[in-house]
C-alpha cells in the first residue's frame, strides 16, 4: 500500500478524554503549551500505527475564535435553483446525517508562500458573499459529518469554521495536503470524534501518461493527482438496557467505553464509520487518469475491508465521472454500491453540478447499505448560473456558494441512538481546541 501519512485533526478536550480515555488504557497527550511534541513510539494516541506510516507530532492549534459574521444569507431565489431539491428534507430522527460537498476553492485570506506562478493563491480568497452562502447552506443541512472537497488547508478550514459556522458543533476536523499542485485537498467536519486520518499523496498508479495527456508529460508514470483522505469517525450514542446484549453481539458496536461522567457501569456504544473522501482528476481528456485513480482507491478500500470486515465504509466526493463512465464503474465492479443508483440522471433533482452532470455521489459497502434511510437521500439545490452560461465570463448569481451541490443521506445504525460530542449551539469559545500534525518521516 505504500507510505501512509497521518494528517491534521482538530479535536476538543472532551473528545480526547472520551476517545483516549484512561479506561481504555490510551495515552493522554498533554494539551498545555503550543510547541510540537513527539507522540512517542505508538504514533497517534489510541491508534495502532500502520506500517510505513510517518510518526506523528502533537501540537496545539492556536486558532483565534472570532465573532460569527453578521447577518445570515437570505433564502435563495427559487428561480435561480436549477438542480436539486428546492427545500431541505428534515433530518430523520435518531440518525447521523452524512453529506459530501465540493465547496469550490475554499481559500482563506492568507497568502501561501509555497504557491506561486500559475498556482499563486493571494487572489484566491473565496468571496465573502460565497462564504456567507456556504455557511447558510451548511446551517440548513444540519449535517453531523461533512466530507468536503477543494479546501486550501486545515488552517483555511478552521478559519472558515470559526468565522462563519462556530455554532454548528464541528469540533472535529481533518484535512491533509493531498499532493495537488494547486494546493486543494479533501477534508472532514464532524460533530463526532475523528480518531484516524491518513492519505497517500503521489502514490504510484498503474501505467504511464499517453501522448494525448493534456496536463502531464507523455510517458511519465502516473501518480494520484489528489490522494483520497481516509478518516475514522466514531459515532457515539446510547442503548436501552434491553438492547445492550444485542449491541454487544454486533462486531462493529463497541460498548466498552465508559461515559465521561465517571459511571463505569454505564456503557457507551460506538460505531466506527470509515470514509474515503475522493476528488478525482477533472477534464474530459483525463478520463484515463481517473480510471487509474479509481483502481487505486478500490485497492485501498479492499485493504480496509480486509482489516475491518464488519465496518461500514463509504467512498464519497467529487468523482468527476458520470455513472456510465469507466472510472465510476470501477467502484461498482470493485464491490461498492452507489447509494443513489436508482436516480434518473435526466431528472434535475439528482444533478450534482452546475453543468447539468451527475459527478458527485456517496458509495458504500454492504454493511453501510444496511444503515441507509432510503427516503432521506437528496441533492440540495443552490443558486446556479443560467443554463448555457460560460462560467469563465458569467458572474455567479446572488446566493451562490459553489458549482457543486451537497449530496445528502441519513444513516441509522442498529441499536444505537446517536449523541454527538460536538453539539450545535454551544459556545465555540468553551474548551481548548487541539490538533495533530503530520511529522517529518522519510
Amino acid at each position: 500500500m505504500g507510505r501512509m501519512r497521518f494528517g491534521h485533526i482538530a479535536l476538543p478536550v472532551a473528545a480526547l478524554l472520551l476517545v483516549a480515555g484512561a479506561s481504555a488504557g490510551y495515552w493522554l497527550p498533554s494539551l498545555l503549551g503550543t510547541r510540537p511534541r513527539p507522540a512517542g513510539p505508538g504514533g497517534l494516541a489510541g491508534i495502532t500505527e500502520p506500517r510505513d506510516a510517518q510518526v506523528v507530532d502533537v501540537q496545539d492549534v492556536d486558532v483565534p475564535v472570532v465573532d460569527v459574521q453578521d447577518g445570515a444569507s437570505p433564502r435563495p431565489d427559487q428561480d435561480l435553483i436549477r438542480f436539486g431539491r428546492r427545500e431541505v428534507l428534515p433530518r430523520t430522527p435518531g440518525t447521523v446525517r452524512l453529506v459530501s460537498y465540493n465547496v469550490e476553492n475554499l481559500f482563506d485570506d492568507v497568502d501561501d508562500p509555497a504557491l506561486s506562478g500559475a498556482h499563486e493563491d493571494k487572489n484566491m480568497t473565496k468571496p465573502q458573499a460565497h462564504l456567507r452562502a456556504l455557511a447558510d447552506t451548511l446551517r440548513r443541512l444540519d449535517a453531523d459529518v461533512v466530507a468536503l472537497q477543494e479546501i486550501e488547508s486545515l488552517e483555511a478550514l478552521l478559519w472558515f469554521r470559526d468565522r462563519w459556522i462556530p455554532d454548528l458543533g464541528y469540533d472535529h476536523v481533518a484535512s491533509i495536503d493531498a499532493g495537488d499542485e494547486r494546493g486543494i485537498e479533501q477534508s472532514v467536519l464532524s460533530r463526532y470524534p475523528i480518531t484516524r486520518a491518513v492519505n497517500w499523496p503521489r502514490q504510484p498508479l498503474a501505467g504511464v501518461h499517453p501522448d494525448s495527456a493534456p496536463d502531464a508529460t507523455p510517458g511519465e508514470p502516473m501518480v494520484l493527482h489528489r490522494s483520497p483522505l481516509a478518516v475514522d469517525v466514531v459515532i457515539t450514542g446510547s442503548v436501552g438496557d434491553a438492547a445492550k446484549n444485542d449491541a454487544k453481539n454486533d462486531a462493529n458496536i463497541d460498548t466498552k467505553h465508559a461515559l465521561s461522567d465517571g459511571d463505569a457501569n454505564h456503557e457507551v456504544p460506538r460505531v466506527t464509520l470509515t470514509l474515503f473522501v475522493v476528488h478525482h482528476k477533472s477534464g474530459a481528456r483525463s478520463a484515463y487518469w481517473r480510471e487509474a485513480e479509481a483502481a487505486k482507491v478500490v485497492e485501498l478500500y479492499k485493504a480496509e475491508v480486509s482489516a475491518n470486515p464488519d465496518r461500514p465504509i463509504a467512498i464519497l466526493g467529487d468523482f468527476n465521472a458520470m455513472p456510465g463512465q469507466p472510472a465510476y464503474q470501477a467502484y461498482i465492479t470493485g464491490g461498492l454500491i452507489d447509494l443513489f443508483s436508482d436516480r434518473v440522471e435526466s431528472d434535475p433533482a439528482w444533478v450534482t453540478h452546475e453543468s447539468g452532470r451527475v459527478i458527485d455521489t456517496i458509495m458504500g459497502n454492504s454493511i453501510l447499505m444496511g444503515s441507509v434511510v432510503t427516503e432521506s437521500r437528496f441533492i440540495m439545490g443552490v443558486p446556479a448560473r443560467p443554463a448555457g452560461a460560460d462560467w469563465r465570463t458569467t458572474p455567479p448569481p446572488e446566493g451562490y456558494a459553489s458549482d457543486h451541490y451537497p449530496v445528502v443521506v441519513d444513516l441509522r445504525f442498529p441499536e444505537l441512538t446517536p449523541t454527538p460530542i460536538g453539539r450545535p449551539g454551544t459556545d465555540p469559545r468553551s474548551g481548548l481546541r487541539s490538533g495533530l500534525r503530520s511529522g517529518g518521516g522519510e
